[in-house]
Order: structure tokens, then C-alpha cells, then sequence
């Protein structure tokens, strides 16, 4: 019997979210995957927000939050809504170091950011302060690039951007307050922040609300001479949050 087949025996994949038993690692079972509130139709094609209803071929839909924010990148994705499932999924990434989520968010994220993708972009997460990574032990935007990667065969870049200030959480915050807190905190890395110059951008956070910190990431992007920004989150924060 082979060690894995022996592991499994033993250890049985258990579902990310609930602790079920099922048939694969890194999986979601039944009743979770249809409780997560994946975006698959209709979306703000800006932010990625859910939309009611179909979007006609060829249009592009933007939400009433991007009709009001002048947004510094040109496309943007979601994978799924941030409640429910959603929001436990990204909640035990971020805070309960639950590495497996990006494992399992790989395809997801590739799914749903394919058109973001298919002109060989260079992938960038969005970067911690060097203090609070040292707390967390690790970034988990870029686990979600490393897992996004080995799914698509995309580069990847996950110094080439640097938080240089400490800046407080964004918990509790309204929306200018959100933009005013992250304003000018994050730059090109001085020497790795040069492969982003001439190339397409994919920026990649675990979750977005107002914007503000994937605004801020997509000016430093910019400024270290990118062509295009583009965003992709695996959970977006709905109007009902």
C-alpha cells in the first residue's frame, strides 16, 4: 500500500470549511460548496461585484460603487461574495493560518480571472507591512499567487511591490477613511519592482471592500512603469456586508 493511499486511510480529506469527510484534498463538500456564494454570473466587470441578472454579449457592466470611484485599473474579479462560506473560507487564510484555503483557491481564482489571464500578465500580491508579516508569518495574498500559478503557468513577482508604512487595520472604517489609511503606503520595491516595467498586472488580495488598498497597489504599479493593472480577489465585500 502506498504511503498516501495508506494517509488517507488513516487521515481522510476532511472539507475546508466544516470538517466533513470527502472524496479529495483541499475540497469543499456538498452542502458547503452550494452554501459558498460563488460569482459566476453577472458581474461589475471593474470590481467584480455580483450583478442581478445576465450580461448581454459584449457589454461591459460596471456597478453603482464604480460609476462613483474613478478606479486605477482596468478590469477587475472575484471569485465569490464575502459571507456565508465565503467569508469563513478567507477568514481561517487570513487570520487562523490556514494555508489549504489558497491551496483550494488556485483553480477558483483561475477560473474566474481567465480573461485576466490570457495575455501572459505577471502576478503580484498585495504586500504586508514587514511587521505584520512578522506577526502572521506569512502574506497570504501571495499564498493565493503561488496557488493561482501553479494552476495557470503565470509569472510571478511577489517582492516586486513593498508596504512601506505601517498603516492600522481598515476594520471599522468608512470609505474615505479606508482610501486616507492606505494613501501612498505602498511602492515598487527598489530593485524588484523593476520586472513590472512594460508588463500587464494582476494584482491579488484575498478580499476587497472599498478598494482603497488594491488602489493604492495599482498607483505603485504604475509608478514601477506597468502598462496595464488588473485585479482579482478571491472574495468581494456586497452591498450587505
Amino acid at each position: 500500500m502506498r504511503l498516501q493511499t495508506l494517509l488517507r486511510a488513516v487521515f481522510p480529506p476532511e472539507c475546508l470549511n466544516c470538517g466533513a469527510q470527502v472524496e479529495g484534498e483541499f475540497a469543499l463538500c456538498g452542502t458547503c460548496w452550494a452554501d459558498t456564494p460563488f460569482i459566476f454570473g453577472s458581474a461589475c466587470d471593474l470590481c467584480g461585484k455580483a450583478l442581478p441578472g445576465q450580461t448581454p454579449d459584449g457589454e461591459r457592466l460596471v456597478c453603482d460603487e464604480c460609476h462613483h470611484i474613478a478606479r486605477p485599473w482596468e478590469k477587475g474579479r472575484a471569485v465569490m461574495g464575502y459571507s456565508g462560506v465565503g467569508r469563513s473560507l478567507v477568514l481561517g487564510l487570513k487570520h487562523g493560518d490556514r494555508a489549504e484555503v489558497a491551496r483550494a483557491a488556485g483553480p477558483w481564482l483561475a477560473r474566474a480571472g481567465a480573461d485576466l489571464l490570457s495575455d501572459d500578465p505577471v502576478l503580484v500580491p498585495v504586500p504586508l507591512h514587514r511587521w505584520r508579516l512578522a506577526r502572521r508569518r506569512f502574506n497570504q495574498s501571495a499564498l493565493l499567487v503561488q496557488a493561482l500559478a501553479r494552476v495557470a503557468g503565470t509569472q510571478t513577482a511577489v517582492q516586486a511591490l513593498v508596504r512601506t508604512r505601517a498603516t492600522p487595520s481598515q476594520d471599522g472604517r468608512d470609505r474615505n477613511a479606508r482610501f486616507v489609511n492606505v494613501a501612498e503606503a505602498i511602492r515598487p520595491h527598489p530593485r524588484h519592482g523593476r520586472v513590472l516595467r512594460d508588463r500587464v498586472v494582476v494584482l491579488v488580495d484575498d478580499v476587497m471592500t472599498s478598494g482603497a488598498t488594491l488602489a493604492a497597489a495599482s498607483e505603485a504599479c504604475r509608478m514601477a512603469g506597468a502598462t496595464q493593472v488588473r485585479v482579482l480577489a478571491l472574495a468581494r465585500v456586497g452591498d450587505d456586508a
